[in-house]
This record gives C-alpha cells, structure tokens and sequence, in this order.
C-alpha cells in the first residue's frame, strides 16, 4: 500500500512538471495536460470551491503543485536552452507526449456517455480551432508596455491555460511581445515581474473556476471533446512553430526518435494512470 501510495505521489509529480512545462512552451495548454492526465475535473471543483475537503485536496495537489513549480522555474532554463539549439527536436519531442496522452484525453471525454454529435463538436473544434490558432500566429502581433498592470494582465493569461483547456497562454503572450520577458523574469527570479504576474494568475484562477466548474457539470461530454478537438488542433499547430530551415538527415532522424520516444511516453502515462490510480485520484462529484 506505502509502495503504490509513493508510486501515485511520484506519478502526479510527474505530471505537475509536464503541465508547469506545458503552461511556458508555446502551443501547449496546462489546462488541456492537466484534461488529459485525469485531474483537471478535480482541480477546477477545488478551486471553485476551496472549502469542501480542504486538507484531502492539499495533501492531493501538493505533489502537482511542487512538480508544476519544477516544470515552471527549474525547467525554463533546459527548456530555452533546448528550443534556443534544438527547436526542432525540442517541439516533436513534446508533440510525441501529447500525442501518446491523447487515447486517455479520448477516453476521459467518454466516460459520461459519447454521442455522435458529441464527436461532430471535437471535429469542428479542431478545425476551428487551427484555423484561428493558425491565423492569429500569421497576423496577430501587439506590443504593449512593460509595467506592473501589463504584468498583472499578463499572469491572468498565464493562468488561464489552467482554468481553460485548449488556451496556450504562451501563445498570446508572443502576440503581445512579453513572453521572452516573462520567462527572462522567471529565470532571474524578478520579483517586480513574477508579484504580479502571481496576483494576475491568482485573480484570474479564483475568478473563473466557478464558472468552469458549472459547464463542467452541466455538459461535461460536450467541454471534454472540445478539448479534445483543441489539443489536436494545438498539437498539429506545434509542428509549424519551429523553423525547419537549413535542417538535415540528422535532425530529421534525432526528430522521430525523441517523437517516437515522447509517444512512449504518453502512453506509458496513460497505462500507469489506468493501473495505479487510487481512490483518491477520483475527482470529486
């Protein structure tokens, strides 16, 4: 029991840091990592209502927390370094990981029931959603002026990756020319930029899980293939964000092996959630 109850703590580690990651990488939504590892219907019920089962949520989303603050502050470093030498590799790497993950996504979606139109709301999703993510890289481009409410409006897109599956915050942050900022500020520790990004990310977490809650409860199939349809839509967006010019066989091979590894990955996770998953990973009703 003490070897399955550290495999589970170690397990939601794990995850935190892939969302922390995915909340700082382009094109990648914590909120839609946490869908597709099995706890964002959990973390948005406690955070709409921080009361009910208090202490249960805190000893479940400790180790989360602590692996999304690994993934936000101790990875930014690897990961820039990375993206800045091997964009290429970098990016198909974590496309592999969503990838792998995407049978759970699917299969969480229909653990209500699934119907056809259910599947017509994850197609169209997808295709909208590329469309807009697709043009908004194209032609979206603002400038806007570094200060402390700018930082403050930016933390609340931070954090609405997390309340809103599918939304990569970084994404927008690069349309307003402050992610490079941002994730200077993280790697330096400034705290006249991270204060208000943390008060922006809290207002924006308190102010809309409520609200996430609610549609949860009332269409839960229909948000989850939503979410589906986004995270592929932002998956395939991914595979054009890295500049593919001057590449070679050997970029291309190190490519579909670290995809290909990544994919493992994904699915690895996914057998290790279906086989270790305890009582207290179950969401709350």
């Amino acid at each position: 029991m003490k070897s399955k109850k550290a495999i589970d703590w170690m397990f939601r580690f794990v995850k935190g840091i892939f969302i922390g990651s995915g909340a700082i990488l382009p094109g990648v939504s914590g909120g839609a990592l946490a869908a597709v590892f099995g706890i964002y219907e959990r973390m948005i019920a406690f955070l709409s209502d921080l009361r009910k089962d208090f202490v249960k949520n805190v000893i479940f989303f400790i180790p989360v927390g602590l692996g999304g603050l690994f993934g936000v502050f101790v990875l930014t470093f690897p990961l820039k370094f990375f993206l800045n030498t091997a964009e290429v590799q970098t990016f198909w790497c974590f496309i592999g990981c969503i990838a792998g993950t995407m049978p759970s996504l699917y299969k969480e979606a229909g653990k209500e029931g699934r119907k056809p139109r259910h599947l017509v709301i994850a197609l169209v999703t997808a295709v909208l959603a590329f469309i807009g993510l697709w043009s908004a890289s194209q032609y979206l481009n603002v400038s806007v002026p570094l200060n402390f409410g700018t930082w403050i409006m930016a933390g609340a897109i931070f954090a609405l990756g997390a309340v809103v599956p599918g939304l990569s915050p970084s994404n927008f942050l690069m349309y307003f020319q402050m992610y490079k900022p941002m994730t200077a500020g993280i790697n330096a520790l400034d705290f006249s930029i991270l204060i208000p990004v943390a008060i922006g990310a809290v207002i924006c977490v308190l102010s809309l899980s409520k609200l996430m809650s609610i549609i949860l409860k009332k269409a839960y199939a229909s948000v989850f293939h939503f979410v589906f349809g986004v995270v592929v839509a932002s998956t395939v967006i991914i595979a054009f964000i890295p500049d593919y010019t001057g590449m070679n066989a050997g970029v291309v091979i190190v490519s579909i092996l670290l995809f290909l590894a990544g994919l493992a990955l994904g699915l690895f996770m996914g057998w290790l959630e279906k086989k270790y998953k305890p009582e207290l990973s179950e969401p709350h009703q």
